[in-house]
């Protein structure tokens, strides 16, 4: 196959930038060329060019052979360096072609062409990448990137701005500015993609320094007839470039500004929505990725059952060591490592009390791989060994967790689910002795939901309908407990301190549902089995 590549007005740079490997699909994809005068490029999508001024060339190229006129230009950014993996420096994490890991740069670019299909033409989507939070003075929190900006870009740096426009029907124009190469900064802050870099590597058809995003902004606000944006909280540095004189500037404040000044009769659009509706659907692609982060996860979990820890904290720095070694780039929240009467807070997460002989531990913990999440809840006796109460107890939540699961396909929503698991357990706990009523059950046994959409976020997709049916693709999580108050008279004393949640990781299927996190064993049998090998190592 051929793709077809533009040469610079002045003939200033005969280098082609990047050469996007074709797929199996057959699909072409961008190709992008340097033109120092315009910082301009071109984007070919599903077979079609557009060609901005310039002159045509054509270079062939098959899948796993670089184009020949490249000239080492890769080599000399390699040397360079990156601001996050790719398959050149961290070849051990990335896949030839894959931007993240498991996601290859034409899904990035199917995902943003899915985007623009649901815009009207002429519209301009602009979303702002998370910024560094500090804790004090210098010293940084882990950066995490806002989950939409990543969703459609795979670009993983702080103080970023992207903007999707669409010029024409079944076209798009993919821009993306950010920090610029800086040899004082990376000397002490490692390396940076660069601008050049993410033409290189992420394919956008311009790129820019952030510190003239106002002008990049102006421009486009000026020429959109529909502007799409979720603002950023609070104040940012980014908005701040807009009117550097203003210490409170605000992305709403700057955005309006324009809008005003280019006398535009429209209103910023909430965008969360289209591209929510689209990261709930997970592709082929994704769901290795996310069948990854739960057999990592799941396994962590089963191990840490062979262990025997005297503290919450000694287990939470077991399952974070683990979850990393077994493959993931961290934790994918804080965990919830609940000891006896800890367990009846559901998000307790202080994770520093002793774990004592007699009792259970409830964990809710997983790890993230590629960025998205695995979320998977167990409980278990610390000792190793069920006593009657907690057996009959667990039974009861997984009986009905079973049941919850078997009913995630594409016929039920997520409230229907729920309401059923509130009907599940009137029946289970009646059958080991509680007289609970349906209000004792939603109030206080089981105060929270059956689940969540799962992905680049724990909680995903949160503004996806709870009532709506489940469709092919989405990733939820089944997760019913109960948690028994230490001191209520109305419930049987033998079950009282206990609090049990087992929730697993479901990819959805019109009738067969896929537990991803099934690595983690949870029957009663399995449990003992494991814990039977406990080392006193930890």
């Amino acid at each position: 196959m051929f793709l077809l590549a533009r040469r610079s007005n002045k003939f200033q740079d005969r280098i082609l930038r990047q050469c996007i490997r074709s797929y199996q699909s057959r699909h072409f994809v961008c190709m992008n060329a340097r033109d120092q005068a315009t910082t301009t490029s071109t984007m070919k999508h599903g077979g079609i060019l557009n060609v901005r001024g310039g002159t045509r060339g054509a270079v062939a190229t098959t899948y796993g052979r670089r184009c020949p006129d490249f000239r080492g230009q890769r080599g000399y950014a390699v040397q360079t360096g990156f601001g996050q993996p790719t398959f050149e420096t961290r070849p051990h994490m990335l896949k030839e072609g894959e931007l993240t890991p498991g996601i290859s740069a034409l899904e990035y670019h199917f995902r943003r062409h899915k985007l623009i299909e649901q815009l009207p033409v002429g519209a301009a989507a602009i979303l702002v990448g998370n910024e560094l939070k500090y804790r004090s003075g210098a010293v940084f929190y882990e950066f995490h990137q806002n989950p939409n900006f990543f969703y459609l870009s795979g670009f993983n740096e702080p103080g970023a701005v992207m903007v999707i426009e669409k010029p024409l029907e079944n076209d798009y124009k993919f821009h993306l500015y950010v920090q610029p190469k800086d040899e004082r900064k990376e000397l002490w802050e490692g390396p940076r993609t660069g601008v050049d870099g993410v033409l290189e590597v992420f394919n956008a058809d311009e790129a820019g320094d952030i510190k003239f995003i106002r002008k990049y902004l102006d421009d486009i606000v000026a020429r959109a007839k529909s502007i799409y944006m979720d603002i950023p909280p609070g104040n940012s540095e980014i908005a701040s470039l807009f009117h550097p004189h203003v210490r409170q500037a605000t992305m709403e404040y700057n955005i309006h500004e324009l809008i005003k000044h280019h006398k535009k009769e429209t209103t910023l659009r909430p965008l969360t929505r289209f591209v929510q509706s689209l990261r709930a659907v997970k592709s082929e692609a994704e769901l290795k990725v996310m069948l990854q982060a739960g057999k990592i996860s799941g396994h962590a979990i089963t191990n840490a059952y062979g262990r025997r820890f005297s503290k919450e904290a000694d287990l939470n720095a077991y399952l974070d060591y683990a979850f990393r070694t077994g493959g993931c780039e961290k934790s994918a929240y804080v965990p919830v490592i609940a000891g006896g009467k800890n367990a009846l807070g559901i998000h307790y997460t202080r994770n520093d009390d002793v774990l004592n002989d007699g009792e259970m531990v409830l964990i809710d913990a997983g790890g993230q791989y590629g960025g998205y999440c695995a979320d998977i809840s167990r409980a278990w006796p610390v000792n190793g060994k069920f006593n009657e109460p907690q057996k009959d107890l667990y039974q009861a939540v997984l009986n009905v967790q079973k049941e919850c699961i078997k009913l995630a396909t594409t016929t039920n929503s997520l409230e229907s689910i729920h309401r059923s698991s509130v009907d599940l357990f009137a029946v289970e706990l009646r059958n080991i002795g509680f007289n609970a009523s349906l209000s004792d059950i939603n109030a206080v046994l089981y105060p929270h939901y059956v689940g969540h959409h799962l992905g680049l976020d724990v909680h995903d997709c949160p503004d996806e309908p709870r009532r709506q049916n489940l469709k092919t693709g989405n990733v939820i999580t089944i997760e019913p407990g109960i948690y028994v108050p230490a001191d209520d008279p109305k419930f049987p004393k033998h079950f009282r301190g206990i609090g049990i949640r087992i929730e697993d990781n479901v990819y959805i299927q019109d009738d067969s549902p896929i537990v991803t996190s099934a690595a983690a064993v949870k029957e009663i049998d399995d449990i003992e089995q494991a814990c039977g090998s406990a080392r006193n190592d930890m």
